[in-house]
């Protein structure tokens, strides 16, 4: 799903209940609304996002939440939605027991007409009680994690992973991993640059990609495919190399072509743009914590020229090294 591909809004509903946790209902909302006011800033006849927040009951009465939200209207009003989020739930997801079943029902009926929907913590409780979940990976909150297990044995939980994905079903760990997935979403909805912006914006210090720790059904783990692991370790040690993907590939002893397919199955990208974030990353790092200057952090991780390092730090992190610099150095309270 592309801007260019999409007609009309986006539309993101964000589920209400009782016993939930506002921030995980708030942070994607202020994270979509973002993502809408870029959009608009670049084309004033983009469609951009419609955001709506829906209850069991509908209405504005009723309010949910610890800091209340009221909500739009009922989440049984026959709209499509194209993303769904779950919220987090406080303590005793046991609180929400009540709207399970009639929420269950519209959740499957949204999955079917092609929805993706995205849940935190034990709010991943109210996806798995649909039965979408069934056979399929899925992660929550540590505290409930044999709770979880114990109520919903034919899902596969994944403790060790903070995101999880099985088609368009999310799972995130943390409000902080939902955070990821929403970048993710963005991206997938309306590209890079977009989804850069929200990042950027909402959180200068998002540590790895969504690909490198989010586990997804039908693909290899990088932590499952022994070429990716020796791979990745590989490039870690040696992130200013100067040798060719191809090159890679032999010392690893596999052919360029399996080498390029099973790396991206387990990471969900090419191991030369992987190479490329990584060494973003550290230059990320270097330029947070030392006074190395822009072109000697550009040599330490592997360019030659300033100029091309500069090019390639933009458009993985959507603004130049020096500006970076300043920007989240201002944010540091050392």
């Amino acid at each position: 799903m592309t801007e260019q591909q999409h007609v009309g809004p986006l539309t993101i509903g964000f589920v209400l209940v009782p016993g939930m946790l506002s921030t995980g209902t708030a942070l994607p909302y202020e994270m979509w609304a973002a993502a809408d006011d870029h959009l608009r800033s670049r084309d004033r006849r983009s469609p951009g996002v419609a955001l709506k927040l829906l209850s069991p009951a509908g209405g504005s009465s009723s309010s949910y939440g610890r800091v209340p939200i009221k909500p739009d209207g009922p989440f049984d009003d026959g709209q499509r939605f194209d993303v769904i989020y779950l919220p987090a739930l406080w303590r005793n997801p046991t609180r929400s027991l009540g709207v399970r079943s009639r929420l269950a029902a519209w959740l499957r009926k949204q999955y079917e007409s092609g929805a993706q929907i995205a849940a935190v913590g034990a709010g991943v409780s109210l996806l798995a009680a649909t039965g979408l979940l069934d056979g399929r990976s899925a992660t929550t909150h540590w505290f409930f994690f044999d709770k979880f297990e114990n109520e919903f044995p034919s899902v596969d939980l994944k403790r060790q992973f903070f995101i999880t994905q099985s088609g368009s079903l999310y799972c995130a760990a943390s409000i902080n991993s939902l955070a990821d997935v929403t970048v993710n979403l963005i991206e997938r909805a309306f590209g890079h640059t977009t989804a850069h912006h929200v990042e950027r914006n909402f959180s200068h210090e998002i540590r790895r990609t969504y690909e490198e720790y989010r586990y997804m059904d039908g693909g290899n783990s990088p932590l499952d495919d022994e070429i990716v692991v020796e791979a990745q370790v590989w490039i870690e040690s040696n992130m200013s190399a100067q040798i060719t993907i191809r090159e890679l590939a032999s010392r690893i002893g596999v052919s360029p072509r399996t080498f390029d397919r099973r790396f991206r199955a387990a990471t969900g990208t090419s191991p030369r743009n992987y190479w490329q974030r990584q060494r973003a990353f550290l230059a990320k790092d270097l330029l947070e914590n030392t006074n190395l200057t822009v072109g000697e952090i550009a040599y330490r991780v592997g360019y030659q020229d300033v100029g091309h390092f500069s090019r390639i730090f933009r458009r993985e992190v959507s603004v130049g090294p020096s500006e970076y610099r300043a920007t989240v150095r201002a944010k540091l309270f050392r």
